[in-house]
């Protein structure tokens, strides 16, 4: 088990996660004491038949896996001469678009 500090962690991040995929357990502490605990997932067809962390997470309703497909977005807003974007948000939130 490896400890780092939350800076160390922000200023170390790709190094320590290349750790975890090899197998080791990082614990990040904050003022010297522990906060979270970063493992490697394990994949469906890995290890012993044991369900993946990621199925766990699926049938929990934490996460939900893409399609595959791309993601289509909706063409940004644009403001008229004299528009307030406050306006705008107050006018779409209240329904009034």
């Amino acid at each position: 088990m490896k400890l780092a500090s939350v800076s160390q962690t922000k200023n170390q991040l790709s190094a320590l996660l290349e750790q975890v995929r090899q197998g080791e357990v990082l614990v990040i502490t904050d003022h010297d004491r522990p906060v979270a605990k970063i493992t490697a997932m394990t994949y469906e067809g890995e290890g012993g038949g044991s369900q993946s962390w990621v199925t766990q997470l699926e049938r929990k309703g934490l996460l939900r896996r893409g399609s595959g497909g791309r993601c289509e977005l909706t063409p940004p807003v644009v403001l008229g001469q004299g528009t307030s974007a406050l306006d705008r948000l107050i006018d779409e939130r209240q329904g009034r678009r």
